[in-house]
């Protein structure tokens, strides 16, 4: 087999420790371009499925193929946005690899943002009982946190991410480079979920972003190339200890279960994108765990005052979606980490000092969701 065997630059590597299972995540500029030769120790046969979106294929598929062409490769382009992790998604993606003749010793490649990790992954882990997965995430969001850790879903009518598997991909290329054709929104967007691993658990990185935020958005490489390996390696060291969210991992999702209920709310229609639900879910939960006197008004005001200086999305922004407390409260009780009916949120005792709040107190949740809506939309 013929590949280019010139080595990545600035490569650096965090390995997310599974046992059997464990893979690694390759940080680095360029690494598109390697590709060929980065998959080749984890490929059993030479075929090759890969799964993107029409944008994602514009700017980088020709790219992907080049250095993939020493393989068979079969390429399946899906339409982009969130609409995609639907049934009918699933459906096509599945056919498509029916239709190719692929077998379990054949390999599927995620090539996008988080949309077409979570899509891939999860018709990956069904497909015949499940075959090899690789993630080439493409977006900052996709390279800090959806494209690893394993996790894969599609969305119903009753919630996001309500109908998937754990199912960890055998590679992971984070190729920092590719982040240059972000629109300036995805990169905000992406960089919610950056600042998450500082305000969930490590007060210094939320201490070096404040310096060196500015940087990571201008996506210049010491800085992205830092962002991105440590957001990674606090992401490996935790679902390494929880794999299947039955305790720690859940941390990671500070924030999210405001924001999922945001995203219903907007009916995944793209605008909004998950990382600035994030963000907004991320000030509501440090605002209510104040609310419970749990944290600072000071350390709310800090964390409100870094997205704002970086104009990351605010509650504010997303007022008309919290015009009705009980609405938001009914798509929250969907959430995936809820147990015996009652609710499950991450709060926070303070920046980097996030923790699980199960039987969270659903009559302080409405109360809070409804003084919010008064104010933001008065």
């Amino acid at each position: 087999m013929k590949v280019n065997m010139r080595e990545p630059s600035r490569m650096s590597k965090v390995t997310v420790d599974l046992g059997a299972r464990s893979y690694d995540i390759i940080i680095g500029d360029d690494l598109l371009a390697q590709a060929g030769i980065l998959i080749k120790p984890h490929l059993k046969a030479m075929r090759v499925a890969i799964v993107t979106d029409e944008n994602v294929y514009a700017l980088h598929g020709k790219d992907l193929e080049a250095a993939l062409s020493a393989y068979e490769t079969h390429m399946i382009i899906r339409p982009a946005g969130e609409s995609q992790k639907s049934f009918e998604g699933l459906q096509s993606v599945l056919e498509a690899l029916f239709k190719a003749g692929f077998d379990r010793n054949d390999t599927v490649v995620a090539f996008g943002g988080g949309v077409i990790g979570d899509l891939t992954g999860f018709a990956a882990s069904i497909y015949k009982r499940g075959c090899q997965f690789i993630q080439i995430p493409t977006t900052l969001l996709a390279q800090v946190d959806s494209s690893v850790g394993g996790k894969t879903a599609i969305n119903n009518e009753f919630g996001k991410n309500l109908i998937g598997a754990f199912y960890q991909p055998a590679l992971v290329l984070a190729d920092t480079s590719v982040l240059k054709t972000l629109r300036e929104r995805e990169v905000k967007a992406g960089y919610a979920e950056v600042v998450k691993y500082g305000l969930l658990g490590d007060r210094e990185f939320f201490k070096w972003l404040n310096t060196n935020s500015k940087d990571v958005l201008a996506l210049k490489p010491k800085a992205i190339a830092e962002a991105v390996a440590v957001s990674c390696k606090t992401k490996a060291r935790i679902v390494a200890a929880d794999e299947r969210e039955r305790g720690e991992r859940a941390l990671l999702n500070l924030g999210h279960t405001f924001a999922h209920a945001l995203e219903i709310e907007a009916g995944y229609s793209g605008d909004l994108l998950h990382g600035e639900a994030v963000s907004a879910g991320m000030e509501m939960a440090f605002e209510f765990s104040a609310a419970q006197g749990l944290c600072s008004e000071a350390d709310v005001k800090n964390v409100k005052s870094h997205f704002k200086q970086l104009g990351l999305t605010s509650i504010k922004d997303v007022a008309p979606l919290l015009k009705n407390a009980q609405k938001i409260l009914s798509h929250m009780d969907q959430d995936k980490k809820n147990e015996g009916g009652a609710l499950t949120l991450i709060l926070a005792r303070g920046i980097g000092d996030a923790f699980v709040q199960k039987s969270a107190p659903r009559d302080a949740v409405f109360n809070y969701l409804a003084q919010l809506s008064e104010t933001v939309n008065a």
